[in-house]
């Protein structure tokens, strides 16, 4: 398949030909956070870089660092604190592998991964509402595409777009079908790549989705968002690039769970 795409942050053809496994690592609640643990953002971080450190050890191709348990999220901009904090995580990590990175700041702050990701040298960003209107359990938000390409333009910052289309957690208000909000998000908002997910957080993605929006955008990387694991890694790579994953490469699959290098291990394999 001959894809094309902008070589931001590194992210170049050779990257997206091994079919990338993007390992999650999911931050402990922050500083702030509702949830905040009362071990300190110290642990926080090192649990975070251990979690990095078995992804790549165990065959990822990228890491994708995200704000998981600072529930209830944001619609939209967070906290500074929460903006600090993962910073931190981010650069501690930078430091600790050598695989790409990327950040995700939930629900939706763009500009704020966008940022952290120029800062500490992280080389692509996930937005979940890029173009569109999604309700949301945060309720109405609005896509982010024109606030963070523009930021990225002003930065010159040398960081990739990785778009869902129709994300997860919310339904798509306005009508119109995935592969049109796949082909808006590529050619109006100027993604990078594309993110398709199933309905919720481990659940697995449709192939029907999936094809849709690979006929929509033939020539863009497109990443599995959920439900990607050993059993359905063959169906969904007929259409998809690679696969960004959390659940199923955790400890008993439970996301709580610390990273299992071994379930790493098998999926990359599998992947291969």
């Amino acid at each position: 398949m001959n894809l094309i795409h902008r070589d931001w942050g590194g992210l170049t053809s050779s990257f997206w030909e091994q079919k990338p496994l993007i390992g999650m690592v999911h931050l402990k609640a922050l500083p702030g956070s509702v949830l905040e643990s009362s071990y300190g953002l110290d642990d926080t971080i090192s649990f975070a870089m251990n979690d990095a450190i078995a992804l790549e050890a165990g065959g990822a191709s990228a890491l994708m660092i995200e704000n998981f348990f600072d529930v209830p999220f944001a619609s939209g901009t967070v906290a500074r604190h929460i903006i600090i904090g993962m910073s931190l995580a981010v650069a501690e990590i930078r430091k600790t592998v050598s695989i790409p990175i990327g950040v995700n700041v939930l629900r939706n702050d763009a500009v704020g991964a966008l940022s952290i990701a120029h800062i500490c040298k992280a080389q692509f960003v996930r937005v979940n509402v890029f173009v569109g209107v999604a309700v949301t359990d945060q309720g109405i938000i609005h896509g982010a595409a024109r606030e963070i390409v523009t930021l990225r333009k002003e930065l010159n910052a040398d960081v990739a777009i990785c778009a869902d289309v129709f994300v997860k957690h919310a339904t798509q208000l306005g009508g119109g079908n995935i592969g049109d909000a796949a082909r808006d998000a590529v050619h109006r908002g100027l993604a990078d790549a594309i993110i398709v997910s199933g309905v919720a957080t481990g659940s697995e993605t449709s192939l029907a989705d999936l094809k849709a929006v690979r006929n929509a955008v033939p020539k863009t990387p497109i990443l599995v968002g959920s439900g990607f694991n050993i059993s359905t890694a063959h169906n969904l790579l007929q259409y998809a690039n690679g696969a960004i994953v959390g659940t199923s490469l955790k400890k008993d699959r439970i996301v709580e769970n610390s990273v299992d290098i071994e379930r790493v291990k098998a999926l990359r394999a599998e992947m291969k």
